[in-house]
């Protein structure tokens, strides 16, 4: 590989499984103020920061960078043209933790070959103000028409964390040989393994400060997911979702039940409270880690797709011109939440 990342251990830490509770949306009292911090990105999809500078992934194949206002949509040359599925593109993008240094990051995109789209995860390198393809961690992952998943994080423990999708072909979320369906860790070396089973699309990961792994994940028309992620757990897909329980297979710590869809996506942690985007909820989502308890913290700005923390405040991107939601002027925008 490229680079050299931190070795460590990765704590998962067990807690119950719970249903959510839904509840009004959440007290505005502690807020201070939303801030639009950019506007006029194209299909926003990852949010990632260096040194109060924003790069936000679109998925035409750009890279947008915020800096004090300014945004800059470079381009990104990859190897293999973009495939036009729906929810295709340049999707997970994340910077190198010695990105000020390297200039690397690490991408997730779908392509097309022989006529099927496919995932792969490569590392790319900025050059001024564009980037390029520099080396593949992951290549030839089955895709389909829908449910690429696409997430990536750098974990606590150094390693790249990736979401991959069923394709839309449930049965391949169950087969310990086949990449979809699961989360996966490629560590320092690029070996890459099967780090958790049994998922439909998931679109989210985050950790808490102890290291505990939380995923969001969409369900099949509503029962859309929280789960509380330990290494070498099946979550149940296509066998179990919701609620369902059956023995060996994980229950989620929040559910949105059969009446509610959330379309959940990016996640981040923020002073003991998760928060995920909700696209077909159009909303921030607060989920308290000990109860499973779901708020709407931010709602009214449309298709949500990613959300971010420095540890401070929370942002946000929009995903109003994805072809699925109703762009307002200046659509789509980068939002700080000051607390």
């Amino acid at each position: 590989m490229a680079k050299k990342w931190l070795a460590g251990v990765l704590l998962a830490a067990g807690c119950g499984m719970q249903e959510a509770e839904q509840t009004e949306p959440a007290d505005d009292a502690e807020r201070k103020e939303l801030e639009v911090e950019a506007e006029n990105l194209d299909v926003p999809w990852s949010i990632t920061e260096s040194k109060g500078v924003f790069y936000i992934s679109e998925r035409n194949g750009t890279i947008a960078k915020v800096e004090d206002g300014d945004v800059e949509h470079q381009p990104v040359e990859l190897e293999a043209p973009l495939s036009d599925a729906a929810e295709a593109g340049l999707l997970g993008f994340v910077l190198a933790p010695d990105f000020a240094e390297s200039k690397e990051a690490y991408a997730y995109y779908t392509y097309d070959k022989e006529g099927k789209p496919y995932n792969r995860i490569v590392i790319v390198k900025q050059h001024d103000s564009r980037w390029s393809e520099a080396d593949t961690l992951l290549d030839g992952i089955p895709s389909g028409s829908f449910h690429h998943g696409g997430r990536l994080e750098i974990g606590p423990d150094g390693a790249l964390y990736a979401t991959i999708g069923d394709a839309s072909n449930p049965e391949t979320a169950q087969n310990p040989d086949s990449w979809n369906g699961k989360i996966i860790r490629i560590n320092e070396s690029g070996e890459a393994e099967v780090y958790s089973m049994g998922h439909r699309n998931p679109q989210g990961l985050a950790w808490d400060e102890s290291g505990t792994m939380y995923a969001s994940e969409h369900g099949q028309s509503a029962n859309d997911e929280i789960n509380l992620i330990q290494k070498g757990r099946n979550y149940g897909w296509p066998d179990i979702e919701g609620t369902e329980e059956a023995e060996g297979l994980q229950a989620p710590l929040a559910v949105s039940g059969t009446d509610e869809t959330w379309a959940p996506s990016g996640m981040a942690w923020r002073k003991g409270v998760l928060y995920a985007a909700s696209l077909r909820g159009e909303a921030v989502l607060k989920i308290d880690p000990k109860t499973g308890k779901v708020s709407k913290e931010i709602e009214g700005y449309g298709r949500i797709r990613d959300v971010f923390s420095d540890g401070d405040d929370l942002y946000f991107v929009t995903n109003n011109t994805d072809g699925r939601g109703n762009p307002a002027a200046g659509d789509d925008k980068l939002y700080r939440m000051e607390y």
